[in-house]
């Protein structure tokens, strides 16, 4: 088992995603010696950035625990990142020298089910600026979506605030019925026409969409009619997501991500009846990951 200078086995667990990465330094015990958090850990962003962002939360984590940097030597780390789903993504960091005694890598989505169960069997769907889910159930595992916006993504925050700006500017230029979302998303970005909302949405990111879709709840717990299909429309999405997890029989279901609790009302009684409560963050999932595949490499060595 890999040591710190103190013969303590460290554990460093990593959750990269396409705005930030999350560390967090742990000992044999669990508890918890320090954390760190920097920018993108999504190679779609770019290797260099993805990595700068790693070893950034890294120091920050053994700053926080006192340690000297060349301490990173000593660490087993388990990563869960954005992105690496795809195979050229996954190849670059698989080359990639790390300065680690152990890197194992998989994917955000992996270590984000893991978290949320402990380690065990189970699913998970996010519902976050994306969407995607994942469930592991004995030797099966299903990853359904996580393809990126706009063409994937659908029942996400991104996605939701794609169709309010959509259907606002038809019903603006009264080619549809009106609608409160129209009001709702002028005053919430200050524009004051559909000119000025195609040109604040005219390079948006999948983020600032997000940052909108909430106003389509509002709308549709005030009655809207418009706001409500939408809802409706992203709702059967998830339900899709959730039903094709739940095939394989995983024991529970977890919804994680900024959207969760706003959707789960919508979603089937039969997929609510499996829901529970994450039991910890992506990062912790990461620890775990590495544990165990540390301890299967020990039995088999």
């Amino acid at each position: 088992m890999i040591t710190s200078a103190e013969s303590q086995p460290l554990y460093l667990g990593i959750d990269g995603g396409g705005t930030k990465c999350r560390a967090i330094l742990v000992d044999q015990q669990m508890t918890v010696l320090g954390e760190g958090i920097a920018g993108p850990g999504n190679p779609l962003r770019g290797m260099e950035i993805a990595t700068a962002s790693i070893m950034d939360a890294t120091r920050q984590a053994l700053l926080c625990a006192g340690l000297p940097e060349r301490s990173m030597a000593d660490l087993t780390v388990g990563a869960g990142l954005a992105g690496v789903n795809v195979p050229q993504y996954h190849a670059l960091f698989r080359d990639w020298e790390h300065p680690f005694a152990a890197f194992h890598l998989t994917s955000d989505l992996h270590i984000a089910c893991m978290g949320a169960h402990h380690g065990q069997d189970g699913a998970v769907i996010i519902i976050g600026t994306g969407s995607c889910g994942l469930a592991q159930s004995g030797q099966q595992m299903l990853e359904i979506g996580g393809h990126g916006f706009p063409y994937g993504d659908s029942g996400s925050g991104a996605w939701f605030g794609l169709q309010l700006v959509h259907h606002v500017l038809l019903s603006l230029d009264g080619l549809s019925v009106p609608t409160s979302l129209s009001q709702a998303l002028l005053k919430a970005s200050h524009c004051h026409d559909q000119l000025a909302l195609v040109q604040h949405f005219m390079h948006a990111s999948p983020t600032l969409y997000a940052q909108y879709a909430p106003l389509v709840f509002d709308c549709a717990e005030q009655g809207d009619a418009c706001a409500q299909r939408i809802v409706q429309q992203g709702a059967a999405h998830i339900n899709g997501i959730a039903h094709r997890l739940l095939s394989i029989q995983p024991p529970k279901l977890a919804l994680i991500g900024g959207l969760a609790y706003k959707l789960e009302p919508y979603l089937d009684a039969a997929v609510r009846k499996c829901l529970v409560t994450a039991d910890a963050s992506p990062e912790w999932g990461a620890i775990w990951y590495a544990q165990k595949l540390a301890q299967q490499q020990e039995k088999t060595a």
